[in-house]
């Protein structure tokens, strides 16, 4: 039987900043689109705290569900990084499915909450998509995250679709500065995606798992893991359009500086595990320091 502290281990907690950053952009860009005189409503604390609890709950789902689809295939046997609660045999896959589609369920409640009290509607059908693309992200006959698909996923939903959907519910529209930091957002959560493929090139190549790191190599995954930097660092120089200070946030991406010389050195193995931690840091702290330029 695994231990409390094995299941939390499982959870994967250091994954949660890609849930909590896209719901903090998105609040930022509803608070920014707030205009008194013209009567337009802006940020919501209330449902902010419950679209995060919608990302937290599909975050650590996801980490379940991939722990037990990997686990169960036998992929996760040799694998250096977190705890795999089936790969390493601390607990019975069935146990571990079954806590994937609890926080699956809880997410779901929480998100139809935030959607009667929003009335974004809408967002129904795209939040019961999302489930279904988490669990078949390494599960069922053709995981797509097998096929190298899986930084699609992170970045539609941890980016776009979380980012979106957190300033659509509090204000009923998509902005510009909006959609600038969705695709911030979705470049740095894949960042760590791409950070912990590279990784495990050596095992997955071994296993079968075509991740995208596998079929682009090495070096070219190195490239990729730079280049959503670029892109975020880029989507967030563009805000200034409309609110100047918003290059304060790139202060927050210089917490990323020891993984990204990690990864450019060509650092394998364990030590790019830092890369992870310090890349998904980096996002959290960049929508820190991205939240006061756009509310104000």
């Amino acid at each position: 039987m695994a231990t409390i502290k094995q299941w939390i281990a499982g959870a994967r907690p250091r994954t949660l900043p890609a849930a909590i950053a896209p719901v903090i952009v998105g609040t930022a860009a509803a608070a920014a689109h707030r205009d008194v005189e013209e009567g337009l409503k802006g940020a919501s604390l209330g449902l902010a705290l419950l679209a995060m609890l919608v990302s937290c709950c599909l975050q650590i789902g996801v980490n379940y569900a991939n722990d037990y689809s990997d686990g169960i295939r036998g992929t996760d046997e040799e694998r250096v990084g977190p705890v795999r609660l089936v790969g390493q045999r601390l607990a019975d896959p069935a146990n571990v499915k079954i806590a994937a589609f609890t926080f699956f369920g809880l997410g779901a409640f929480a998100g139809f909450a935030l959607v009667a009290l929003s009335q974004a509607w809408i967002l129904i059908p795209i939040g019961a998509l999302a489930i279904i693309a988490a669990w078949r992200y390494t599960g069922g006959d053709n995981p797509y995250g097998y096929r190298g698909l899986g930084e699609v996923y992170v970045f539609i939903f941890f980016g776009l679709v979380a980012t979106l959907g957190t300033l659509y519910t509090q204000i009923g529209t998509i902005t510009a500065v909006g959609v600038l930091g969705a695709i911030a957002v979705g470049s740095l959560a894949t960042a760590i995606l791409v950070a912990n493929n590279l990784r495990d090139i050596p095992t997955d190549s071994v296993t079968g798992k075509q991740t995208l790191a596998v079929r682009l190599g090495d070096a070219r995954t190195r490239q990729l893991y730079l280049g959503l930097f670029v892109v975020a660092i880029v989507c967030t120089l563009l805000m200034t359009i409309w609110r100047p200070w918003a290059p304060l946030g790139l202060l927050g991406l210089v917490i990323a500086w020891p993984g990204i010389q990690a990864v450019r050195s060509g650092e394998t193995g364990r030590a790019l595990i830092p890369a992870l931690a310090l890349t998904g840091f980096a996002e959290l702290m960049w929508a820190v320091w991205l939240f006061a330029p756009l509310a104000r």
